[in-house]
């Protein structure tokens, strides 16, 4: 139990705590680099899975994400917060993921064969995944993609059709596709 005459952290203080773990993993600390990967494991991992659907896919470009971090680090220049810089590392890998393995077609017909079950299967309950992630995990492929990016994300429809390399008329087609499905699921 804490001490109740311990004030509580302020957010400047946990800022300065992040700081100095970042400087240290970039200089090579592996305990610092620890505790990034510990502070950070699980939202990469949803990011990854809310993008994939697939939870073997998830857990590997997760630990892509965090191979490239560890290697990329020095890199960062805390112009932005740390945790939108590595969202933005995460989305580029797995974004890079689906380009090298996996055909548009061949994934948007495989997860629109599959069922709920199997998806709910696939989900770990410790990834914190609610309800709607689930429903989110049924869409087609670039619908779930724009999906994310746009309402989850909270990229352009302009950058979402240069990073999937579609017409933005077309990135907004699947992100209206993706709401209406998930409003019919959700019975809204």
């Amino acid at each position: 139990m804490k001490n109740c005459a311990e004030p509580p952290t302020t957010i400047a203080e946990n800022l300065a705590k992040e700081r100095a773990i970042i400087s240290r993993a970039q200089q090579g600390d592996q305990q610092a680099f620890y505790q990034l990967y510990q502070q950070y494991h699980r939202k990469v991992y949803a990011i990854c899975w809310r993008m994939l659907a697939d939870k073997d896919s998830a857990e590997d470009v997760c630990q892509e994400v965090f191979v490239q971090l560890w290697q990329k680090i020095a890199n960062f220049r805390g112009e932005s917060k740390f945790s939108t810089w590595l969202h933005s590392v995460t989305n580029n890998i797995v974004l890079g993921h689906l380009r090298k393995h996996k055909n548009w077609l061949q994934r948007i017909f495989s997860i629109e064969d599959q069922t709920m079950a199997d998806i709910a299967v696939e989900m770990p309950d410790s990834a914190g995944l609610t309800e709607l992630d689930k429903h989110i995990a049924r869409l087609p492929e670039r619908a779930r993609l724009v999906f994310v990016l746009f309402a989850v994300e909270g990229y352009r429809h302009e950058e979402i059709a240069n990073m999937l390399g579609m017409a933005i008329g077309t990135s907004k087609a699947q992100y209206h596709r993706a709401r209406n499905l998930l409003m019919e699921w959700i019975e809204i």
